[in-house]
């Protein structure tokens, strides 16, 4: 399968990417994919080679560009509960300089470098996202409806911005909960906002799952929440851009 290692213009610079695509046909539909906020490393390149195979082009930027290239900070190559809250202390910093403005001003670069492609179609994008991913991914769908068909988050704060946000959200989503990140109470306030919003959605807590259950190379490491989570975000964006 092809890959790419990229740099992306921004406003305050390049972001480094990955990107991984079909090797098969000329063009195919485009997702910027968040990565968590350990970044590009083997296992989220993994799973955008996952994704490509299924016939997108998966474009993965390094978010915390500002501070360096990815990987920004030394990560094991098992980030086990004994050092996982020493490599958050390290990205905290990072994860709070990284403001609603440059999320936006970031998203803009993405989707604009993404559409450019020679390998991706026309017509719209998905963007889907992992921990902090999740909620880069909602903001993107909000700032770009007429450019984002479907938007999908994972173990992440989807609903952080409030539920005026939500009202603002025009792309079909699916969220997936981690068990020890939302409690049935607060699921339903989330839905009940999307209700309100008119967000065509799915929103389910994943059984059993703690944060982070899509990475594995993480403790919180499920195959049965990563096998669901790719039967919910298979179909989503077929529905939505188009079959691959």
């Amino acid at each position: 399968m092809p890959t790419q290692n990229l740099l992306i213009p921004t406003s305050d610079g390049e972001a480094d990417a990955f990107a991984a695509f079909p090797d098969h046909g000329d063009r195919h539909p485009g997702v910027l994919m968040y990565g968590d906020a350990f970044g590009i490393r083997p296992v989220l390149r993994e799973l955008a080679r996952e994704l490509a195979g299924h016939g997108f082009y998966v474009l993965v930027p390094n978010f915390f560009y500002r501070h360096g290239p990815a990987p920004v900070t030394e990560l094991p190559e098992h980030i086990g509960e004994d050092v996982r809250p020493a490599v958050v202390a390290q990205l905290m910093p990072l994860i709070e300089a990284h403001t609603a403005d440059r999320v936006l001003s970031d998203a803009d670069a993405y989707l604009r470098f993404l559409s450019s492609r020679p390998e991706v179609s026309a017509g719209p994008v998905a963007v889907t996202g992992y921990c902090i991913g999740g909620l880069l991914a909602v903001r993107t769908a909000v700032a770009h409806p007429g450019q984002v068909a479907a938007v999908a988050g994972f173990h992440g704060p989807v609903g952080a911005d409030g539920p005026e946000s939500l009202h603002r959200l025009t792309a079909q989503a699916h969220f997936g909960h981690a068990g020890t990140d939302m409690t049935p109470e607060t699921l339903g306030e989330l839905n009940q906002a999307l209700d309100a919003a008119g967000v065509e959605y799915t929103s389910e807590i994943y059984p059993g799952t703690v944060h982070g259950f899509t990475m594995a190379d993480t403790d919180a490491f499920s195959p049965s929440a990563l096998q669901r989570h790719w039967d919910r975000l298979l179909p989503l964006l077929d529905r939505t851009l188009g079959d691959s």
